[in-house]
């Protein structure tokens, strides 16, 4: 059993998930295959983009995946940190934009 709840060696049993569900997983797999071909955006500048989008969901295992993957295809340390530092930005400010519901709010029940 591993000490917290986010076990790194989970990443490689992934290609597992079908086990339950192989149809759907199978679908997955194959569109999931799909999306990170080179097409309008290269498979590395995909990569960038899933190194962001898994600090901004907060996946432990995706940020695992594309560290080594972005590095992998070439990204330089400063580059991926870049990138996570857009994530949060972006996170942060859906955070702070959900601030103008709550003085909307604050403002309906004041008056």
């Amino acid at each position: 059993m591993a000490d917290n709840y986010y076990d790194p060696k989970d990443l490689k049993n992934f290609p597992g998930i079908g086990d339950f569900q192989k149809e759907l997983a199978d679908k997955f797999f194959s569109w999931y295959t799909e999306v990170f071909k080179d097409s309008a955006l290269t498979a590395k500048e995909k990569s960038l983009v899933a190194l962001a989008v898994a600090h901004a969901v907060q996946c432990p295992y995706c940020i695992d995946a594309y560290s080594s993957d972005a590095f992998e295809k070439g990204w330089s340390e400063a580059q991926m940190m870049e990138a996570v530092h857009v994530a949060a930005s972006i996170k942060g400010g859906a955070a702070l934009v959900h601030g103008v519901q709550m003085m909307n709010k604050v403002r309906e029940i004041s008056m």
